[in-house]
Parts: structure tokens; C-alpha cells; sequence
């Protein structure tokens, strides 16, 4: 982690005046193509969400932008920043589930799965006091939304992204995907959201550069 020198920090300006709004939030909503990795993954029987979270998780790890936090006055750089998924359990309720990245999908997995099991027997909504390396994510299987907003701690304002998606929808042959992009105005711009859709696009056009099976 490093902390952000703001006076030579070129967001400096946009960073002070969206710091100042009530709400400093802006989200945006897309499809995404995810018809090459859901085929792979059926093929492979393989978990079509861990093969998600891994690839949101993947797009915002390459992105500085998207592991910049906000502490106090400061903004901080992660080197590396984690899912927070939240799991439906066995009542239909549901629990947040923090997964450590790691970028071999393999490797990813396999932790994955093990603490989304334990998660939905044993559920929580705690995370580590002050943990801010986080990228909160959920799953809306049910709707095929086009717009979702996501409650946010406001004073001081909740720095952590919001990355939500939704219930596959088939046209003209496509599996297409809602994802929807919840950031904060002061560390970042829709050219920086533009930057992560097309990275995560990337990697759902590819998925046998990553998933690492013959």
C-alpha cells in the first residue's frame, strides 16, 4: 500500500470538489457478453459465479484506479484489493463472504469455494474493522436489472466499489450479462469505468487464457 501524494496527484482538483457532495457516487450499468466463459464452464463443470467473481475481481486489480481508497483526508493505493461476495444461505439470507485474489483462477477457486461453503453455514456481516482493500459484490440471479443503486455509509463517504450482476439473458444466440459499476467520483471518471468493462470483456471473450484446464 502507498499513500497518494495529493499535491502532485493530477486528480487532486476532482478529487477535492466530489469529496464536498452529499453523495459523491456515480453508477453505471452494462451488458456484458459472457457466452465464450459460460460454455467453458459448463463444459468443465465448473462454478459459473466463482468464474465471475474472478473476473470482476481480475478487471479492478488491473486497474490503480480501482484499488485507490479513501482513509480520513488521505487516499491510499492497495497493491491489491479482494472480493467481498455476498451468498445466499440455507434461509434464504444472505452473508458477506471475503475471498483473497489471487490472479491464477486455479488457485482462486479452489480458496473460493471453500469459504463460500463455510459462509453458508456459518454467515456474518462483519468485515475486518477498517478493511478497506475490499471490492463489495453481489448477485441479483433473478432480474435482469438495467439500473441498481447500492446503500453507502455517507459521513465520511464509503470509498469501496460496488460490482452487482444479474440474471443471464440470451439474445440472438448471446448470453448476455448485467453488470452494474458503483465508484467514487473523486478517485475516478466513466473513462475509468469504460477501462474496466473492456478489460472485463477481454477476459470473458477468452476464457481458456485463464481458467488454465486442456
Amino acid at each position: 500500500m502507498r499513500i497518494i501524494d495529493l499535491s502532485t496527484w493530477p486528480r487532486r482538483k476532482h478529487f477535492e470538489i466530489f469529496s464536498r457532495f452529499d453523495y459523491p457516487h456515480f453508477n453505471i450499468c452494462s451488458n456484458v457478453d459472457i457466452t465464450e466463459t459460460k460454455g467453458l464452464i459448463r463444459d468443465l463443470k465448473l462454478s459459473i459465479n466463482t468464474a465471475l467473481i474472478y473476473c470482476l475481481a481480475r478487471s479492478a486489480n488491473e486497474l490503480p484506479e480501482f484499488r485507490l481508497r479513501i482513509r480520513n483526508d488521505q487516499v491510499v493505493e492497495h497493491e491489491r484489493v479482494q472480493p467481498s461476495a455476498s451468498v445466499i444461505s440455507k434461509d434464504n439470507l444472505f452473508s458477506f463472504c471475503t475471498m483473497p485474489y489471487h490472479p491464477d483462477f486455479q488457485v482462486f477457486s479452489q480458496r473460493a469455494e471453500e469459504l463460500i461453503q463455510f459462509r453458508q453455514s456459518h454467515p456474518t456481516l462483519e468485515d475486518e474493522p477498517g478493511q478497506d482493500d475490499l471490492l463489495f459484490m453481489s448477485c441479483i440471479p433473478w432480474i435482469n436489472f438495467t439500473s441498481i443503486s447500492h446503500p453507502i455509509h455517507m459521513h465520511p463517504a464509503d470509498s469501496i466499489p460496488r460490482i452487482t450482476w444479474g440474471k443471464f439473458n440470451i439474445d440472438s444466440g448471446k448470453t448476455q450479462l448485467p453488470v452494474s459499476v458503483q465508484v467514487h467520483h473523486g478517485l475516478m471518471d466513466g473513462y475509468h469505468v469504460g477501462q474496466y468493462y473492456q478489460l472485463l470483456q477481454q477476459l470473458l471473450n477468452t476464457p481458456a487464457s485463464w481458467i488454465g484446464r486442456d
